[in-house]
Formats: C-alpha cells, structure tokens, sequence
C-alpha cells in the first residue's frame, strides 16, 4: 500500500454515496459542476493525477497521453465501453486501464424491451398526442401499431445484454434468432429457444425486429450499413442501445423516411449527443438520451468497481477488471 493517499480525478459527478467514499479513501478531485472537462482541463488531470476517472465523454486518445505525467498509473473508467480510450497507447506508456463490466446488462435490457415497445405500438405519438391536448376520444383506427408475440427478433451480439433481451422477448411470446462471431453453449440455446444464424445477411432478410448488443470496433463500425439497412422487410424495426457507431444514422435516417423500414428505438447516436435534425424529425422513431444503465443501483454498482479496481491497483495487484488490448 502507498504511504500517501493517491491522487485521484474524477471528470463527471458521480452518485453521492460513491463520491463519498472516494473522498474517504483518496485525495479527490470532485467535478462539482457536471460539466464535461475542457481537453486542457483533461490534459491538467493527466499531467498531475495518479489515478485518472473518466467516462464516456472524455477522449483518452494517444495526444492525450503523450501528455500524462510520471505519476499517471491508472484510468479508471466509470462504464463498461473503453473505445473512447486508446488502451494500446496506455499499456506502452505504462498505465494500466480498468472498466466497470457485467454491471447494466439488465438495465440495458430493460431500455431495449421499452424501446421495442415504443416503437411498435406507437407509444411516443400516442403519448405527445395526449400531452398536447389533442385526443378526442377512442378510435378504432388510431395509432394502430403491432404486437411483439409471435415476432421474430433478431439479436446482433449474444453477449450478456443480448441474452438477458432474449430472456425477456421469450416472456413477450417472440422467436428469438441470433448472429453472434461464434454460437452459444447448446444450453444456453436451448433455454432460449434460439436460432443462430451464421449469415448476418441472411438473418436481417428474415427479421421482424433486430436489436443490435455488439462493442464498437473498426469491425463493427457501420455494420448496419445502407446494404444491410435495404436487405430488412419494410414492416420491420430496428433497436440499438450499444453503440451509435455500429449503425450508419443517415442510412437509417433514409430508410425510415423512405418507408424502406417501419420505425426504430433508439439510445445511442453515431456522433454522441449531435443527433441527425431528420432522425429527431420523425414520428416512427423513439430516441432515448443514452439512457440504458440509468438506475441508481447500475450508477452505484458501477461506482462500486470503480472503487475496487484504484483500492486494488493500490494494494499492489492487478485490478480486477483490467482492460487488455486485443480482448475487447
């Protein structure tokens, strides 16, 4: 154990009670006012910290790091995704990097169904039609949308979210299909009744909804592109609450303006909080503000693995959840 305090920078406001207690066990730099650090105010952290907390917004990439002083010996990243981060350049310089996995799947699961939902029982339009004073009474035409049983769902990714979607799209009376880089354990299979598909193509072509669950990566990266878009059936759906970049948003945008598809549900955004004006302008759409492990218990556990990997690196060892170049 270190004979002072580590000194620890943590760029967004994080729960209370986390926050509290890095303040017990570190000497804390606290980012009382929410708003996302300035890339000087970053490249201050880097130079003076030992243990730098960043999240999603913040860009650790290979400039940044040229810039970190001796002392810089962990980023400690509050949330599971590390591709804001350029780990390979961290593991040359030194510095160890660690996320918070295995905390929101859940969470994130539960967004997918609402989304799912949302779009394909017309939720949205219904709900800004009452708001605005506009509902004259039942109909038995109106926001005639369509029911989840019996859907054929498509899961691109059968990591830990995809399989806790498919658990709940069972309970929703679907037939859930997968495409995943390799097949599941044959009981995991046969307890979700699910149908693997080694052709991604040739799933989408079949899909009453496809819910994307894949990490960002340069293989992922539009994965859902305008080809792929045009191979779904006009009537189908698309969910994506991993990551924005796996979805090419002005083909997406095209396609539901066009009526090539019948609607999305949407978290995440191609270019983070800069969402396409067309996107933001259409009825079949619902958008979320990345919201899918936004639960106290999620933010808290989350919080919590923060903690256990600087305490760890602290202790002497390796923390826990150690992100390793080349394994993500």
């Amino acid at each position: 154990m270190s004979a002072r305090k580590l000194s620890v920078v943590v760029t967004r406001r994080l729960p209370e009670p986390v926050e509290t207690r890095l303040k017990e066990l570190f000497d804390v730099q606290l980012n009382e006012s929410d708003i996302p650090f300035t890339n000087e105010q970053l490249v201050n952290a880097v130079q003076t910290a030992d243990i730098l907390v960043p999240t999603l917004n913040d860009k650790i990439d290979a400039r940044l790091l040229a810039q970190a002083g001796e002392n810089l010996r962990l980023i400690a990243n509050y949330g599971s995704g590390v591709d804001h981060i350029d780990v390979q350049t961290a593991r040359q310089r030194g510095i160890l990097v660690s996320n918070t996995p295995g905390v929101a799947a859940d969470d994130t699961a539960d967004i997918t169904m609402a989304l799912m939902m949302a779009a394909m029982r017309r939720t949205r339009e219904g709900s800004i039609h009452m708001q605005q004073g506009e509902w004259s009474g039942w109909s038995p035409t109106a926001f005639l949308g369509t029911r989840l049983g019996g859907k054929r769902l498509g899961i691109l990714g059968m990591g830990q979210v995809g399989t806790a979607v498919a658990r709940r799209a069972n309970a929703f009376g679907m037939q859930v299909h997968y495409h995943n880089r390799k097949k599941v354990h044959p009981d995991t299979e046969a307890e979700l009744g699910a149908t693997y598909w080694e052709s991604l193509d040739q799933m989408l072509a079949r899909m009453d909804v496809v819910s994307i669950h894949c990490p960002a990566t340069p293989n992922t990266f539009h994965l859902m592109n305008a080809r792929r878009l045009k191979l779904m059936k006009p009537t189908a759906f698309v969910v994506n609450t991993s990551r924005g970049e796996v979805v090419d948003e002005n083909a997406l945008t095209r396609a539901l303006r066009g009526g090539e598809l019948a609607g999305a549900g949407l978290d995440v955004f191609e270019h983070g909080n800069e969402v396409n004006p067309r996107l933001r302008a259409l009825d079949n759409v619902m958008l979320l503000p990345h919201m899918a492990s936004a639960t106290i218990e999620s933010r808290l556990e989350m919080g919590e693995k923060v903690i256990i990997n600087i305490k760890t690196f602290d202790d002497g060892h390796r923390p826990p959840d150690q992100v390793i170049p080349g394994m993500l």
